[in-house]
């Protein structure tokens, strides 16, 4: 049952982290206009599909990461030419269907031959239907019907590409900074769950005993009050307390633990090299204030992004080694290790990778938000865009390298758990 629990815990938080992520980008990309054809979380082959409205969301099958797919962004999949036989489906006096294949199956439709259209700016098409042509509108809502997938055509004000640099800016940044608010969020959520020190605290209490470890042997639990090691009273010194477990390594030490009112001997015997028994140790906690709460948020997310961008000062200049890195199997084992020390952990460890996630997505790499910023300012600066399919093609090899790099970093994951 805890496995069970454990797995719905991380697949909770995984599932947090990339779908606000994402719909920071279709809210404010709806917000600004912006026909959103997919909202998906994961990359690969649908698992499950669905449509609500002008959107399709999406669950694939590698939980790498997600994505919301707007018109404009990548070449469309469906094209309509002249002289290419169709059917329409006319409503007060607009064309809201489009038929490319099975034109004898349909029934209620015209058909004819396209003699010239305009799917973005007019709006309209011309056909000629038995020698005679017809001139008809197009809802701006049309579909696109080929091979049993409907395609909802993308009038040019519809188009990511055609809205304001700075719509487009907020669209994309909105991801990140749902990452930096669902941190903040959870950083403080953190210290609500755990508690600040009371001032002057005359106990220390054992907040968490991890599993298979001496302190777990011993006989150990949640919430015991430790009263005295060795005869010595312990007080409400938790530095103090530390300072003799790691001055006792491999030593047995004879300890005095309060457990519902009851005084409990019990035999504590610190890891021989470490000098550590595996517990939490905390003095007697009081509920922070909306202040303290903010400030410890607001300082963690300072001191976390301080230690992000060393990592990746160490990754650049070479300080880490291949072993060092890890891709999605990795950072689930880690989560998994966590996630068995409590829910309090955990949060905690999520607002950590909230933090990342975003920190990581600005990056000026290509395929991620930070690289698609730098074009738009790119853009902003010179006046007029750069050529789509350059900026197409950097951010597709991008993608590319970092799929490699995944693989890579995947592999090297499975054969540290097989070597271990």
């Amino acid at each position: 049952m805890e496995n069970i629990q454990i797995a719905l815990s991380i697949v909770l938080m995984f599932f947090l982290l990339v779908s606000l992520h994402e719909w920071g980008h279709y809210y404010f990309a709806r917000r600004a206009g912006i026909l959103v054809r997919e909202f998906a979380i994961g990359f690969g082959p649908k698992l499950f599909s669905i449509k609500r409205g002008e959107t399709r969301y999406t669950l694939r099958l590698l939980p790498i990461g997600g994505f919301v797919r707007m018109a404009g962004e990548d070449p469309e999949l469906v094209e309509v030419q002249p002289g290419q036989t169709l059917a329409v489906r006319v409503k007060d006096d607009q064309v809201t269907r489009l038929y490319l294949d099975r034109l004898d199956e349909r029934s209620g439709v015209m058909r004819g031959e396209v003699k010239a259209l305009d799917l973005e700016k007019d709006l309209y098409i011309a056909l000629d239907v038995d020698g005679d042509i017809e001139r008809y509108s197009l809802h701006p809502q049309a579909l696109i019907i080929a091979r049993g997938r409907e395609t909802q055509i993308a009038p040019l004000d519809r188009q990511f590409g055609h809205k304001p640099v700075r719509k487009r800016a907020l669209a994309i940044v909105a991801g990140p900074v749902m990452n930096f608010l669902l941190a903040f969020v959870l950083f403080a959520t953190f210290l609500l769950i755990q508690g600040v020190p009371l001032e002057n605290s005359s106990k220390v209490f054992i907040s968490k005993v991890l599993p298979d470890t001496p302190a777990e042997q011993s006989g150990l639990t949640d919430g015991d009050w430790v009263k005295s090691v060795n005869g010595e009273p312990v007080g409400g010194d938790v530095d103090k307390f530390v300072a003799q477990i790691n001055a006792s390594k491999g030593k047995t030490m004879n300890w005095v633990v309060d457990r519902d009112g009851t005084d409990v001997p019990l035999t504590v015997t610190p890891d021989a090299t470490t000098g550590k028994i595996g517990i939490y140790p905390a003095g007697e906690m009081r509920s922070p204030t909306a202040v303290e709460t903010i400030q410890y948020a607001g300082n963690s997310m300072v001191e976390m992004t301080k230690i992000i961008f060393d990592s990746f000062r160490k990754l650049i200049f070479g300080e880490f080694k291949l072993d060092d890195l890890g891709g999605p199997v990795k950072t689930t084992q880690v989560s998994i290790e966590i996630a068995r020390e409590g829910i309090d952990q955990l949060t905690l460890w999520a607002a950590m990778l909230s933090l990342y996630l975003g920190i990581f997505n600005l990056l000026p790499i290509p395929a991620l938000d930070g690289s698609r910023l730098l074009f738009l300012g790119i853009e902003a600066i010179r006046g007029r865009p750069i050529d789509p399919n350059r900026e197409s093609m950097v951010h597709l090899v991008g993608f590319a390298m970092l799929m490699l790099l995944m693989i890579v970093v995947t592999y090297n994951d499975i054969v540290g758990l097989v070597t271990n």
